[in-house]
Order: structure tokens, then C-alpha cells, then sequence
């Protein structure tokens, strides 16, 4: 018996998960483009910021986050093209931009993990009503029926369940998987804003000192 007939076999409720999978597949793929083009050398870039940030070139600050485009780069941009109202101007463009882009990064997480756990429900839903049609048609054979009839039967109710935990199981790691990398992004995305604005802030102490001083 091929994929097909066995699929065919489980009932109308086969369809509704198929429908998930084909949903949650194309979620985790959609997921993992946007996560592996986020990804960077967060110390290297760090430090090249730094480095043009204490010279005071500003404008070539903004020009590296232009061209690495990734969500901590852009985060320090729109910081960066407020540095002429002060720190604090900047803190809070960083901060806007934070939550923006990690929403970007979260986004769709929510419908994988409802995949996660509805399509387990609906397995066993359709568990539950192929029994139920199972047992009618024992009934309707006045208890004349065969073991195979009841065997039959049985396993075609069982097809839902298994097939609504293959695609559960395989959300749900899909899911942690994506979780622990949008997490890993976010520590880094804050990391590198507290390293900017720190530096930053040390650049507009010395040259506040630096006029004093004259």
C-alpha cells in the first residue's frame, strides 16, 4: 500500500493536518533564510564601529551598518543618524529599533508553535470519530463482525494520530530550534547596542572635558 491510499485511508481529518504541514514547512523555511542572513561577526563588527566611532567618523559608521544589513546593524543605525540630539536621543532610536526588528525575527513563531499543538489535537480527533465509525459498523454487522473488520478499523483511526504527532513533533523542534536562535540574536543585538552607546557616551565625556579644559 503506497503513501497515497495509506493517507487516504485516515479520513476527512488527514487533510486539515496535511494542510499544517504544508503551512509549518514553509514557515520554518521562510524562518531560517531570515535567521542565517541576521547572523554575523558581531565582535568583529563591534569593534570596527568603535574604532569609528572614538575617530568621530560617524557618517562611516553608518555606511558599515548600511552594508552588513543585518538586524543589530540596522538597530545602530537608526541610532547613529540621531547622534546630533545627544546620547540619550540615540538610546532611545536603538532601543525603538530593537523592538522592531526582534518583532521581524519572531514573526510566524507564533503560528509554528499553534502547529506545534494543534496538529496532535486533530490526530487524535480523528482518532476518536474513526473509532466512533468503527464501532457503527460492528453495530450495524450485529456483532457478527470479523476480527479483521475491528483491526481494520482501528488502525485506519490510529493513521490521524500518527500523523498529527509526526507533524506536531517535528513544529515543536522546529519551533525551540528557531526560539534559541532568535534568543542567541537578541543577546547579541543587545550587547553590541550597550557597546556603542558606552562609547559613545565616553567620546561626548572627553570632549566635554576636552572644552573644559580650555
Amino acid at each position: 500500500m503506497d503513501f497515497l491510499s495509506i493517507f487516504l485511508r485516515g479520513g476527512f481529518i488527514m487533510y486539515p493536518i496535511l494542510l499544517l504541514s504544508v503551512l509549518g514547512v514553509g514557515i520554518a523555511i521562510e524562518r531560517y533564510l531570515v535567521i542565517r542572513k541576521a547572523r554575523m561577526n558581531a565582535p568583529k563588527f563591534t569593534l570596527n564601529i568603535r574604532n569609528l566611532l572614538v575617530k568621530g567618523d560617524f557618517e562611516g559608521a553608518i555606511k558599515l551598518c548600511m552594508q552588513e544589513n543585518t538586524p543589530t546593524a540596522n538597530m545602530i543605525k537608526k541610532g547613529l543618524k540621531k547622534i546630533k540630539f545627544g546620547h540619550e536621543r540615540v538610546k532611545e532610536a536603538i532601543e525603538d529599533s530593537g523592538k522592531q526588528e526582534i518583532t521581524k525575527l519572531e514573526k510566524g513563531l507564533s503560528i509554528l508553535a499553534t502547529i506545534a499543538g494543534v496538529a496532535p489535537l486533530l490526530g487524535f480527533l480523528g482518532t476518536v470519530t474513526g473509532m466512533i465509525g468503527a464501532f457503527m459498523k460492528i453495530q450495524d454487522l450485529q456483532g457478527s463482525a470479523s476480527p479483521s473488520d475491528l483491526a481494520g478499523g482501528i488502525w485506519e483511526a490510529l493513521l490521524t494520530t500518527a500523523f498529527g504527532l509526526g507533524v506536531g513533533i517535528i513544529a515543536l523542534i522546529s519551533y525551540n530550534y528557531f526560539v534559541a536562535s532568535v534568543n542567541k540574536l537578541v543577546s547579541q543585538m543587545e550587547t553590541t547596542s550597550t557597546d556603542v552607546l558606552d562609547t559613545i557616551e565616553e567620546k561626548d565625556f572627553s570632549m566635554k572635558n576636552g572644552n573644559e579644559a580650555k
